[in-house]
């Protein structure tokens, strides 16, 4: 049997752009197909802002399978024992945040990738293996092929390292947290500032030397998502469901209490 597609990964390898939709409050088993139906390429399951517990994770991403949005769960930096539990559980990537050396890179891999690329407990034939029965070798390397390992760059540090981080084996993508980054280097929210263009030409060209990935979140208005889609970026957290959600609730309003005044 085959393991479950990651669309995500798929987009990314055809040279194209994986969209991710942010889950906060949106905690339902139709989130996979609501993400699909508009577009989205993967789930962003954020149990590190969000408060998902692992069960509601890990629901979320088993209804998410069938469906053309990947689920991906981010667990805390500090909770990496998290991460192969939603793993061994729906989850067909995780994100950790606030990865700043090649050692903390190791240490995701580790965690997160089974042997020989990590040292990842096997607990039996997942849902994302359709809970087919295979030899563990072959399971534990397809499984190492198809679950996405992605760390976060959100400081200088992790900027001046990211060749580093990406040389480690075993990790997929490299996404960088921009507001957390702009924040760290003392400029918030200036997302086209020189120096934050300077950081995303560190990381895609770190990407683009050792086979990886350059992904970024925190960015979406037009100007700049423009610039750094054209400067190489390819996984793109396109918004959150309450980001998302307030706009179009405001114009509803709007709109009604419009017709009321005329």
């Amino acid at each position: 049997m085959a393991i479950v597609p990651n669309h995500a990964k798929d987009r990314m390898k055809a040279g194209g752009l994986a969209l991710g939709l942010g889950l906060h409050h949106l905690r339902t088993t139709a989130s996979g197909m609501l993400g699909e139906a508009a577009g989205f390429d993967w789930l962003f399951i954020d149990a590190e802002h969000g408060a998902f517990s692992e069960d509601q994770a890990t629901q979320i991403a088993l209804a998410a399978l069938p469906t053309g949005c990947t689920p991906i769960v981010r667990v805390c930096k500090g909770a990496l024992d998290q991460a192969p539990r939603v793993l061994d559980n729906g989850a067909m990537g995780v994100v950790i945040p606030h990865v700043d050396t090649a050692e903390e890179a190791n240490e995701v891999v580790a965690a997160c990738k089974y042997p020989p690329v990590g040292h990842r407990s096997l607990g039996g034939p997942p849902a994302q293996a359709r809970f087919a029965v295979m030899p563990a070798g072959e399971l534990m390397a397809k499984l190492n092929e198809q679950l996405l390992t992605i760390v976060m760059i959100e400081t200088p540090r992790a900027v001046e390292n990211a060749e580093a981080i990406a040389a480690v084996p075993g990790i997929d993508v490299l996404l960088i947290g921009t507001s957390d980054l702009t924040a760290e280097m003392g400029i918030p929210g200036q997302l086209g500032n020189a120096k934050v263009k300077a950081a995303y030409e560190s990381v895609i060209a770190a990407c683009r030397k050792h086979g990886k990935f350059p992904g970024m979140g925190g960015v979406y208005d037009e100007e700049n998502a423009g610039t750094y889609i054209g400067m190489g970026m390819q996984f793109i957290l396109s918004g959150s469901d309450h980001g998302l959600l307030m706009p179009a609730m405001k114009s509803r309003t709007g709109f009604l209490r419009g017709l009321n005044k005329a």
